[in-house]
């Protein structure tokens, strides 16, 4: 959704790597803002990411407006049912909609092998996936690795929002999913002990405010093993992150 940073330029550089031509979309999609959410002051900077973009090897840029990715009248919606109602599903009603409905036309406007999405956002993959299967797409979806600042904090976009105090605590995301490893490694295997440890580090920061702290099935997003999911509010930016117990956390 444009602002672009080391973790896009991580996806343009894989695919660079692996396909023939790399297609790059940046459109801020209202489709997937709630009511009340930061849709209009949403950072943007399209000539910095088209600069971005070249370097890292893109072939093309697409930038629809709005009113040619939704022409007056257009209603029809994608819903992907189960993996879409959890989590981000309830603090954010319609967001997957609006994911699930915008990616598939980005797929039809340009037929892509293979797309390219981030490990950060973890359910939006999953939704992602199981509509690009179930409608027959044909695209294979490749995700890549969270990219991180050196103490831990995943990039985002919406880091740009930090004040230098908040952006001090937002590190309290990934000591807490640090925090889920470490149990994790000492032999804790119980989803309920392992969200107590995410929830006892998450409260040791005073400006965080948590949405959920979970872990769940990678796939259903239901309770269950091994992925431990975040939404935490830092101030008034809210940040999400996530890490699969068990393997190495990386910076």
């Amino acid at each position: 959704m444009g602002a672009l940073h080391r973790g896009h330029m991580s996806l343009v550089e894989r695919a660079r790597a692996e396909n023939d031509r790399v297609i790059v979309s940046v459109f801020v999609n209202p489709l997937q803002f709630g009511p009340g959410e930061d849709f209009e002051r949403y950072p943007r900077n399209l000539e910095a990411d088209l600069q971005l973009l070249a370097g890292a090897g893109a072939d093309a840029v697409y930038t629809p407006t709005v009113e040619a990715m939704y022409p007056p009248g257009a209603t029809t919606r994608v819903v992907v049912h189960e993996v879409a109602d959890p989590l981000e599903g309830e603090f954010r009603p319609g967001h997957f909609e609006g994911v699930a409905t915008v990616v598939l036309k980005l797929f039809n406007a340009c037929p892509p092998d293979r797309a390219y999405f981030g490990q950060k956002d973890a359910q939006q993959v999953a939704v992602v996936t199981r509509m690009a299967r179930d409608l027959d797409t044909g695209v294979e979806i490749v995700v890549c690795p969270t990219v991180r600042e050196a103490d831990g904090l995943a990039l985002s976009s919406r880091n740009a929002y930090l004040s230098a105090e908040a952006r001090r605590a937002a590190t309290v995301l990934s000591r807490a999913l640090r925090a889920a490893g470490a149990a994790w490694t000492r032999g804790e295997r119980d989803p309920g002990r392992l969200r107590s440890v995410l929830h006892e580090t998450l409260a040791s920061e005073p400006l965080a405010a948590v949405e959920y702290a979970e872990v769940v099935d990678p796939v259903s997003f239901r309770p269950g093993l091994p992925l431990a999911v975040l939404a935490v509010r830092i101030g008034t930016t809210r940040l999400i992150d996530n890490h699969a117990l068990g393997t190495p956390f990386r910076v």
